[in-house]
C-alpha cells in the first residue's frame, strides 16, 4: 500500500521524487511526505495529510525546499499505526532532526522497543510504529557506528515486516535501505542510484533494476549500490527483468485506467497463453523448478489468495478437480497460516497475487513451504517476492495495471490456473492428449470472446442506468457461477459503494431470500449450463418477492433472457472457460454505476492496489 522513493546523485532529486509519488498513487495512500539532504548540511522534510491529494499538497510545499538537493527519500502512506493526520506522515526523524527515515509495513514489537527508548530519554512525536526505528537507528548511531551499521544493528532488534529507507544529515550523498517480506528495489545509471517500492515509480529513469532480498541492507551513493546481509557479508545484487515500458501506465485515449484495463483484457489472456504448449503438446510453467515426476507425486492442491484473486482461485479450485482429480481447497490467505493447515510434501501451496508481494498471500506461501509443500506462485510482475521464493511460477502477463479494482489481471489469473490444472492433469495422466488439447484450445478461443464481450459495453451501460437509484444488489450463481457472483458483487461495492452480496444460489433459501423486497436488484449469472434449470427456480422466487432482476446468460438462450427485467448475453464457451466471459459485463456494470454516481472507478476510497501489510 505505502510507496518509498529514493535518489542519490541528481541533481534534479526533488522532482524525481515527486514524480515518483505520483506514480505511486495508485497504490492507495493519505498522505505523503519527503526528506533530502541540503548542500549546507542538514535535513529538509515537508509532508502532507490531504487524502489521494497529497502529493499535489506535498508539491507546493516543496516550492520551499532548498536548492542544490541531490540526495532524498519520498513516501506515500495508507495508515495502520496512528490516524492519517500530518504528524504520522513519513518522513519521521530522530530527536536532533538529523536522521530520516520512512517505511512500509508494520514493527511488531514497537511498543517495547519504544518503551525501552523512551525510558533512554527518546521523546516520540507521532502514533506510528515507524518513528521507534528512527530512535533506535540514533541510538546506534550514538555508540558509535556509522549510519549502515547502524541500521543493520537496529534492524537485528526488530521483528516485522518492514521496507525502510534512511537519510542521515552527517551522511551526506547516502541512502541506507533494507528490506524484510515488503518489496523494495533498487536501480542504477550513470551516477545516479535510485529506490522504489514499486518497479513504475523509477521506469523512465532506469532499467538496470536489482531486487534487495529479505534481510538484506542496501548502501545507495551516487556511485552505485552496496548490499550486505545482516551479518554484514556482502552479498551479490539479484537483477531483474522487465518486460513494458512507461508508456503503458498511460491512458491511451481511455477515459480513466478501468476503461483502458477492461479492454486490455483480450490481450491480457492471449499473452498469458503464449508459448504454454510445446512442439509436443506438453504444457509449461515459467521458471519450473519442479520436475515432471515431483508434480505426479502431489495428491493434494491449497489455493490461497485475497480479495479478486480468491475468486479466480475458486474457479482453478473447479478446474483442478474435474481435471486432475485431484482434492483441492480454496483459503483466504489471511487465515490460511492460523488455523494449523495440514501439509506434506504431496501438498502443492498455490499462492495467487496480482502483484506477488500481498503480504497475506506471501506469508501463507511461506508457512506452506515450512510445513513441507511444494509451492508454485501465479503472480503479475517477474521477480516478484512471491516467484522468486517459489518452486514455479505462473506469470500472468497482463501488463501493468494501474486501477486499483482489478479487471484484466483476474481474467489472467482464471486463465493461468486452468493451465495449472492442464499440466497437473498431464502429468498425473488423467485426461488423454486429445482432451488436454481441446481444453487448451477451449482457452485460447477466450480473447475473441472476450472482445465480442466488449462490443456490448453500450448495452451494460443502457442496463446500468435502468438501475440507477437501486441501493442493494444480490448477485447469484452456481457451480463457477458462485465465484462469478462474488466478483461482481466485489467490484460493485469497490467502485460504487453500494451493498452488494454474492451467494451460490442454492443458499438463497437459507437467509438471503428474507432481504428479497421490491427495490432490491438480483443479478443471476446463468451462464453455466450444468445448473441453469436450478437457477430459474431462484430467479422465479426472486421475481415473485419483487426484485428486479437482471439476468446474464449465454447468447441464444432466449427463455432465460425473457425471465429478467434486464439482460445481458455472453458468447458460448467450454463451461470451465464461462466465468472468464461472465466476469466482463458485471466489470462494466459496475464502472457505470460508479460512474453515475460521479464516482472515481480509479481509485476507489479506503482501497489499495497492493496490501503489504497484515
Amino acid at each position: 500500500m505505502c510507496g518509498i522513493i529514493g535518489v542519490v546523485g541528481d541533481a534534479d532529486a526533488l522532482e524525481i521524487l515527486l514524480a515518483g509519488l505520483a506514480r505511486l498513487e495508485y497504490r492507495g495512500y493519505d498522505s505523503a511526505g519527503v526528506a533530502v539532504q541540503g548542500p549546507g548540511g542538514g535535513l529538509w522534510r515537508a509532508r502532507a495529510a490531504d487524502g489521494t491529494r497529497s502529493v499535489a499538497a506535498l508539491a507546493e510545499r516543496c516550492a520551499a525546499a532548498p536548492g542544490g538537493v541531490t540526495t532524498g527519500i519520498g513516501h506515500t502512506r495508507w495508515a495502520t499505526h496512528g490516524a492519517p493526520v500530518e504528524a504520522n506522515a513519513h518522513p519521521h526523524v530522530d530527536c536532533a532532526g538529523s536522521i530520516a527515515i520512512i517505511h512500509n509495513g508494520i514493527i511488531e514489537n514497537h511498543a517495547a522497543l519504544a518503551e525501552r527508548l523512551r525510558a533512554a530519554g527518546h521523546a516520540y512525536v507521532s502514533g506510528t510504529d515507524t518513528e521507534v526505528l528512527a530512535h533506535l537507528i540514533e541510538e546506534h548511531r550514538g555508540a558509535g557506528l556509522s549510519l549502515p551499521d547502524a541500521v543493520t544493528a537496529a534492524l537485528r532488534e526488530v521483528t516485522g515486516a518492514f521496507s525502510i529507507a534512511v537519510l542521515d544529515a552527517a551522511t551526506p550523498g547516502m541512502i541506507v535501505a533494507a528490506r524484510r517480506v515488503s518489496p523494495l528495489i533498487v536501480g542504477r545509471a550513470e551516477g545516479v542510484t535510485y529506490l522504489a517500492s514499486d518497479i513504475p515509480a523509477i521506469l523512465e529513469r532506469t532499467r538496470d533494476l536489482v531486487a534487495v532480498e529479505d534481510d538484506q541492507v542496501a548502501v545507495l551513493t551516487a556511485a552505485g549500490l552496496e548490499l550486505r546481509d545482516l551479518d554484514g557479508f556482502e552479498v551479490a545484487p539479484t537483477a531483474l527483468s522487465v518486460d513494458w515500458d512507461v508508456e503503458t501506465a498511460e491512458l491511451g485515449g481511455h477515459p480513466d485506467f478501468m476503461t483502458k484495463e477492461i479492454y486490455e483484457q483480450p490481450e491480457a489472456i492471449r499473452a498469458t497463453l503464449l508459448a504454454r504448449r510445446d512442439a509436443s503438446g506438453r504444457l509449461t510453467l515459467d521458471e519450473l523448478r519442479l520436475g515432471d515426476d515431483e508434480l505426479a507425486e502431489i495428491d493434494r492442491v491449497v489455493l490461497v489468495a485475497c480479495g479478486s484473486s480468491y475468486h479466480a482461485a475458486m474457479v482453478g479450485k473447479y478446474a483442478i478437480e474435474r481435471f486432475a482429480r485431484l482434492g483441492c481447497d480454496v483459503d483466504i490467505a489471511s487465515e490460511f497460516r492460523y488455523r494449523d493447515p495440514v501439509l506434506d510434501r504431496r501438498t502443492l501451496a498455490v499462492g495467487v497475487s496480482q502483484s506477488g508481494e500481498t503480504i497475506d498471500t506471501l506469508q501463507a506461501l511461506r508457512a506452506a513451504r515450512e510445513g513441507g509443500a511444494r509451492v508454485v506462485a501465479v503472480c503479475n510482475v517477474v521477480d516478484a517476492s512471491m516467484a522468486r521464493e517459489a518452486d514455479a511460477v505462473l506469470y500472468t502477463r497482463a501488463g501493468l495495471e494501474i486501477c486499483v479494482a482489478s479487471t484484466k489481471t483476474v481474467l489472467a489469473q482464471i486463465v493461468a490456473l486452468e493451465v495449472l490444472a492442464l499440466k497437473l492433469a498431464q502429468v498425473r495422466g488423467t485426461m488423454a492428449d486429445a482432451q488436454i488439447s481441446e481444453a487448451f484450445d477451449d482457452l485460447l478461443a477466450l480473447p475473441e470472446l472476450v472482445a465480442a464481450v466488449l462490443k456490448g459495453a453500450e448495452h451494460v451501460r443502457d442496463v446500468a442506468e435502468g438501475l440507477h437509484g437501486a441501493r442493494d444488489y444480490f448477485f447469484l450463481g452456481r457451480h463457477v457461477g458462485f465465484p462469478v457472483a462474488l466478483e461482481g458483487a466485489l467490484k460493485l461495492k469497490e467502485l460504487s459503494y453500494l451493498h452488494a452480496e454474492g451467494y451460490p444460489a442454492g443458499e438463497l433459501k437459507h437467509g438471503p431470500i428474507a432481504l428479497i423486497e421490491p427495490g432490491t436488484v438480483v443479478v443471476a449469472v446463468v451462464t453455466e449450463p450444468t445448473l441453469r434449470d436450478k437457477l430459474l427456480s431462484n430467479i422465479a422466487e426472486v421475481k415473485a418477492r419483487g426484485a428486479s432482476v437482471v439476468v446474464l446468460h449465454r447468447d441464444g438462450d432466449d427463455e432465460v433472457a425473457a425471465l429478467g427485467d434486464w439482460s445481458v448475453a455472453v458468447p458460448d464457451a467450454a463451461p470451465l472457460a464461462s466465468p472468464v466471459l461472465s466476469i466482463v459485463p458485471l466489470q462494466l456494470l459496475a464502472y457505470h454505476l460508479a460512474k453515475l454516481r460521479g464516482l472515481n472507478v480509479d481509485r476507489p476510497r479506503n482501497l489499495a492496489k497492493t496490501v503489504t501489510v497484515e
